[in-house]
């Protein structure tokens, strides 16, 4: 099993998960700070590792009149600075390939969006970069389909790679997430990572947004958890329904100590007892 290093942090699916979180979109200096602060805060009480994220522009979105965020230039200003004064490793989405060199110059993962993950030349920028990715399963893949979009990182030597699972396609605006998917994607060797509030995001269901289901969030963290994972991935925010993107899938920051405080006590029952297929 392979261990990738962010900043100071070892990612594994045989170590304790690491946390990734914030909001789905960065909206002020601000509110990046007060929320990465408090996610700090908590994490520290909990002695969990956890690592930042927050995107500067939300290129996917399901209608034109989809709020896109505050654009790259402002956008990696803030992450800097929330990794200069939170101390956390930071991670963001990038959607083209003339984006990456950039964004990796002031965040610690780069992130392939789903919607993007059989973009052949977005994925060999964001490989050549040497920086850890953040490689996101699409919708549209079962899960040993991903080992093709990794070859395309791992072709330019970057071995630096985080699997990433956030449900599958189940008819119209339904997703699933397919339990077994988790140690079919541990068998490429890369850590996995479990998207537990895209997971719970319903496509297109609200006509010119997604809708989503906050409250199964932490049922299918929970349950990957359990099943055992290097991270997990929780977009988080202290006011979703008034968030600009993804406000129904949002854990309210409120309720997330609570959360990865039982998630913490599955995990070491899980890293004990590693499932093998």
């Amino acid at each position: 099993m392979k261990t990738v290093q962010v900043g100071n942090l070892n990612v594994s699916n045989r170590l304790p998960f690491i946390l990734i979180a914030g909001p789905c979109q960065i909206e002020s200096k601000d509110h990046s700070l007060e929320i990465a602060g408090q996610i700090g805060k908590t994490c520290k009480s909990l002695g969990l590792e956890f690592i930042f994220k927050s995107s500067f522009d939300k290129a996917n979105r399901t209608s034109i009149s989809g709020k896109r965020g505050i654009g790259m230039d402002f956008g990696l200003e803030i992450l800097s600075a929330v990794k200069e004064q939170i101390g956390c490793p930071v991670l963001t989405d990038v959607h083209e390939p003339g984006q990456c060199a950039e964004v990796a110059r002031h965040v610690d993962i780069l992130q392939i969006p789903a919607f993007l993950c059989r973009q052949t030349d977005l994925l060999l920028a964001a490989g050549k970069t040497n920086k850890p990715i953040n490689l996101k399963k699409g919708q549209f893949l079962a899960p040993w389909d991903i080992q093709n979009a990794i070859g395309k990182i791992a072709s330019t030597g970057n071995q630096n790679i985080l699997v990433c699972e956030r449900g599958t396609s189940f008819g119209y605006n339904s997703l699933v997430t397919d339990m077994r998917s988790l140690p079919i994607l541990a068998k490429t060797t890369y850590p996995v990572i479990i998207d537990a509030t895209h997971s719970v995001q319903i496509p297109g269901g609200m006509h010119e947004s997604s809708g989503g289901q906050r409250e199964f969030a932490p049922v299918i963290a929970r349950a990957s958890v359990a099943v055992g994972v290097a991270g997990v991935f929780l977009e988080t925010h202290d006011d979703p329904d008034s968030a600009p993107s993804d406000g129904p899938n949002m854990i309210k920051l409120n309720d997330l100590e609570g959360i990865l405080s039982i998630l913490m006590e599955l995990d070491r029952v899980a890293k004990l007892h590693p499932v093998e297929i």
